[in-house]
C-alpha cells in the first residue's frame, strides 16, 4: 500500500467527521474558509509541517502550538478537531484531512476543481472565461480554479478537470506536430 492510499484511507473518515460536525453547527462554509486558511499556513510554513509530523514532540507541545496558531482564527469545534487529531496520533495526516474536507465541500456545493497551468499570469477576464468554459463543459454549479504559471509551456495553457486534460499550450502543439512528423513516412 503506498503513502497516498494510506493517507486517503486515514484522512477520509476524519474529513467526513469534520463535515458532519460542521453541518450540525450550520458552519460548513465557515469551516471551509478556515480549512483553506490552515492549508495556506501549512503550505507557507515548512517548519510547522515538520514540527507537527515530528514523533519526538509531545502531544501537549503540538496542542499548545496549534492553540496559538488557531486561537481566535478558527471555530471552537475545528480547534477541538485539530486537538483530537493530535490525541489520536493522526496530526501527520492533517493536510490530507483538510484537503479531503475541501473535496467534500466541493461535492456538496457541486463545485468542480480545475487545475490551470498557464505560460503567463492570466487576467481576471481570462480566468472568468476559463471558469465559464469549464462550467459549461462539466455542468457544475461553480468552478474553483487552482492556477500555476509555467513558462516552459511557451504559450497557452493546460486545464485539468478530474481525469480530463485540455492541452492548449504551444509546447503541446509542438509535441503533437513532432509526433505527426515522426509517424509520416
Amino acid at each position: 500500500m503506498n503513502d497516498t492510499t494510506l493517507s486517503s484511507e486515514i484522512a477520509g473518515p476524519y474529513a467526513k467527521a469534520l463535515m458532519s460536525v460542521a453541518q450540525d453547527n450550520d458552519a460548513v462554509e465557515q469551516v471551509g474558509n478556515e480549512v483553506a486558511e490552515l492549508l495556506e499556513v501549512l503550505a507557507s510554513s515548512e517548519e510547522l509541517t515538520v514540527f507537527l509530523m515530528n514523533p519526538l514532540m509531545s502531544a501537549n507541545t503540538k496542542k499548545g502550538v496549534l492553540r496559538q496558531i488557531a486561537d481566535g482564527k478558527v471555530s471552537d469545534f475545528l480547534l477541538s478537531f485539530l486537538l483530537l487529531l493530535v490525541d489520536r496520533g493522526r496530526v501527520a495526516f492533517l493536510k490530507p484531512v483538510l484537503q479531503q474536507y475541501q473535496a467534500l465541500l466541493r461535492e456538496l456545493n457541486q463545485t468542480v476543481l480545475a487545475d490551470v497551468t498557464a505560460a503567463v499570469d492570466l487576467s481576471d477576464e481570462q480566468l472568468q472565461a476559463i471558469r465559464d468554459r469549464v462550467q459549461a463543459m462539466t455542468g457544475a454549479n461553480s468552478v474553483e480554479l487552482s492556477v500555476q504559471v509555467d513558462p516552459a509551456l511557451i504559450g497557452g495553457l493546460v486545464i485539468k478537470v478530474g481525469s480530463q486534460v485540455i492541452d492548449a499550450s504551444l509546447r503541446g502543439q509542438l509535441r503533437r506536430i513532432g509526433m505527426q512528423l515522426a509517424t509520416t513516412p
